[in-house]
Order: structure tokens, then C-alpha cells, then sequence
């Protein structure tokens, strides 16, 4: 690829593309096509004709998501074919507006539903990725109804691109293709990963009112016990002021202790930054915040030697606990919803949950030696989960900043 300066042509193009792109309605290059209104009377129980709506359009893919089929004595309209796209025109959600997908497998007796339009292109690759661009977002915007939000057909024929010769945009058209099969697979894997750690999560942790798991690893069958959190957990409450040893972080909803980013920073309030005093927490710790705990703001320091505010409640292990295995006990659900009753005051920004009520809840854990396995199984799950949440925030990344030196 090189670069360009022209306005008229991409800044970045493949080699041997010289010639200007050519601006152009949009109906001139793609044929439309209308979806299927229906009424509630014609919806049949998971046979009959699927209607693709919004709902079965999720990170650019067709998704099965409140699939609803209706009688196919009542379609009149086009059944879809594979490259065809499906466009979200019509929604509750304002945002929802231009979200799309392209019809990438045989499927068969299905339509699109009326708050959509279809559209079918010769080069629908390059289309799909046109409707990508920062130039759709900006036509969505200056076509979307004053009080409904909507794009009419009519105003989506008429939005205006610039579009470059037929092998040219096959050339980017495949490109974009194949960013989207690596975005596709990671997040696929990411999916079936974190859905593989909910499942695990009810099957290797007791049900309420049981003290053994539903799977165990070999060798373990003692019931386990149930103890007060001071078992597991004993308070941490250092404070100094933030030091190179122990820098200033953030505690981030999912994320745990993590640099201060712009969102996160408000050392320009603090009068006296220099002697403000803050938490002290080391790899390992507990951590939770009274306010958001429905929010996550709950979990384990995995990153090191810190200081955080104050309004955190820190907690350290004990000799017998483990700290992975901690981090998934204390952060369930049904965990959450038991701290949540010990929580006081009326105003949000003043709720509290003490930290010696907190070490007066009862759990159920098992032995030292198991609890470092399930530990163990769990912190692998999180970083495969990890790993797979870089990729795609990498390769995301890496399509938006394409887009936008690869079209007019």
C-alpha cells in the first residue's frame, strides 16, 4: 500500500491504484430491497419464516437472538441471499441506527423485518465495509428523522460516496473481509470462553444449601466448610502518601487496580497532593467499593504494589487462603447480593459497607490445597479471556484507523 494527499482518493492505497474516486449516489452502485410487515397474528412458535430484526445483528454478524418466524403464506418479500446486507433503519435506540451485517451463509427461507433494508451489491465486501466508514455514520446523521429515529429508503438511495473502480474495490473489499474473519474468530473464542467460565462457575462452586461442587478435581472429597470471611481475609488499611514504590492507580470496574487514565484522574482537585494520603494495597489484596459493587467494582489486585483512594475497602489473604480462588468466591453474584444487605446510608456516594461487617459473612470454601487448584483452572480461563479481549481490541483498532484512510 502507499499513501496519498489527494483529497479525492483514499490516503492509503493498494499498489497500482492511481485513478481519483468517483463520488456517487448510493443507489447507483447497490440495489435496495424492502423488509417484511407483519402482525403480531402471523408469529409462529420456531418454525415457519425467520425475519431477521435488529436483534440478529450483533458485532457485524448475523446472530440467532429473539428469533421470531412467521407464516410463510405471508411473505412478500425478497428472500435473503448470501452477500446481501441487512441494515438497521428504523429503532428505539438512536445508536441502533445504520447497524448492519452481510449475509454470509446460505439461509433459507428468511426475510428481513420491516425496520430494515436490505441491500445488494455486486461488491458487497467493499459496501459492507463502506457502511463501516466514519462517511455512513456522518449521512446517518444528517438524514435521521427529527423525532422518529429513522433513515428512510428514500434518503438512504440518495446518500452520496465516492467509490473507485470495480477492482479496486475488490481489492479492499477483501481486505476488510479478512479483518473481520480474525475479528470474528477471537470473538467467537471470547464468547465460548467466558460462557465456558459462567457455566464452570455454578458447577465448581457449591449450590446454595450443598457444601460439595458439582465437578471437583481428582482426588478431592471432603465437604466443604462453612466459616465467616475473616477466615480468608483480614483488614488492610496502610496509608501514606502515593510514592514511585507505591504509585497513584485507579481501581477500574472489570479491570482491577490499573494505571490512571484522563477519565480516571482527578489529582487536579486535591489541594495538597503531595501529603494526600492514600491505600495501600499489594498483588493479591481483595479490594471493593461500597458504591459500585453491582457495577464490579470488586475484585483481586493483580498488578502490584499500590496506592488508591481511600474509599476502597483493602483486604488481605491469610496464610490458608488463595488468592484466585478468593477473587472468584467473593466476586459472584449471589456473593454480591449478600454484601449488598450489609450496605448503609441513603445517599449514593455515602454507602457503606463496613469492612468488619464485611468479615461477618459467611462462605463456603474447601481446603487450602483445592481452592489453589480451582484457583489455578480460573486464572487460565481469565487470561485466555485476556488475551482473546487484546486481539480484538487490536484488531478493532486497527480496522477504524483503515477505514478512515482507506475511503474518500
Amino acid at each position: 500500500m502507499k499513501e496519498q494527499n489527494n483529497s479525492k482518493v483514499p490516503q492509503i492505497r493498494f499498489k497500482g491504484f492511481e485513478d481519483g474516486w468517483l463520488e456517487d449516489r448510493l443507489e447507483e452502485r447497490v440495489e435496495f430491497f424492502s423488509g417484511l410487515t407483519y402482525s403480531p397474528r402471523n408469529v409462529q412458535k420456531g418454525v415457519g419464516t425467520l425475519v431477521l430484526r435488529s436483534s440478529n445483528v450483533k458485532n457485524g454478524e448475523i446472530v440467532n437472538a429473539d428469533n421470531v418466524y412467521v407464516d410463510p403464506k405471508i411473505v412478500n418479500s425478497k428472500n435473503v441471499e448470501v452477500g446481501d446486507i441487512a441494515v438497521v433503519v428504523r429503532n428505539g435506540s438512536r445508536s441502533l441506527i445504520g447497524k448492519h451485517a452481510q449475509i454470509k451463509n446460505r439461509m433459507d427461507n428468511t426475510v428481513i423485518g420491516a425496520f430494515m433494508t436490505g441491500i445488494h451489491s455486486k461488491n458487497p465486501a467493499f459496501t459492507n465495509a463502506l457502511l463501516d466508514t466514519p462517511q455512513f455514520d456522518k449521512e446517518i446523521e444528517k438524514n435521521l428523522g427529527a423525532t422518529i429515529n429513522q433513515i428512510t429508503t428514500g434518503a438512504f438511495r440518495q446518500m452520496m460516496f465516492r467509490f473507485p473502480r470495480r477492482t479496486e474495490q475488490t481489492q479492499i473489499g477483501g481486505y476488510f473481509r479478512e479483518v473481520d474473519r480474525l475479528i470474528g474468530l477471537h470473538q467467537r473464542k471470547h464468547d465460548k470462553l467466558v460462557t465456558l467460565k459462567k457455566a464452570m462457575l455454578q458447577k465448581m462452586f457449591p449450590q446454595p444449601g450443598t457444601t460439595t461442587p458439582e465437578i471437583r478435581f481428582k482426588g478431592f472429597s471432603v465437604g466443604w466448610k462453612k466459616e465467616a470471611v475473616s477466615s480468608l481475609l483480614t483488614e488492610r488499611n496502610i496509608q501514606f502518601p502515593k510514592s514511585a514504590e507505591y504509585p497513584l492507580m485507579a481501581f477500574i470496574a472489570g479491570q482491577g487496580v490499573a494505571p490512571k487514565g484522563k477519565r480516571y484522574n482527578r489529582e487536579f482537585l486535591v489541594s495538597d497532593e503531595v501529603n494526600k494520603k492514600y491505600k495501600r494495597t499489594e498483588l493479591g489484596d481483595f479490594i471493593y467499593s461500597s458504591n459500585n459493587l453491582e457495577t464490579g467494582s470488586i475484585g483481586t489486585n493483580k498488578y502490584g504494589s499500590a496506592s488508591i483512594s481511600p474509599v476502597y475497602s483493602i483486604f488481605s489473604p491469610t496464610v490458608d487462603t488463595d488468592s484466585s480462588f478468593i477473587g472468584q468466591l467473593l466476586c459472584q453474584k449471589k456473593f454480591i447480593n449478600e454484601m449488598v444487605k450489609w450496605r448503609q446510608g441513603v445517599v449514593y456516594g455515602q454507602w457503606r459497607i463496613h469492612e468488619s461487617d464485611f468479615l461477618q459473612i459467611e462462605v463456603t470454601f474447601p481446603t487450602l490445597e483445592e481452592q489453589q487448584k480451582i484457583g489455578s483452572y480460573f486464572r487460565t480461563l481469565d487470561e485466555l479471556i485476556s488475551k482473546h479481549a487484546i486481539q480484538l481490541q487490536k484488531l478493532t483498532q486497527i480496522k477504524s484507523a483503515c477505514l478512515k484512510k482507506m475511503f474518500v
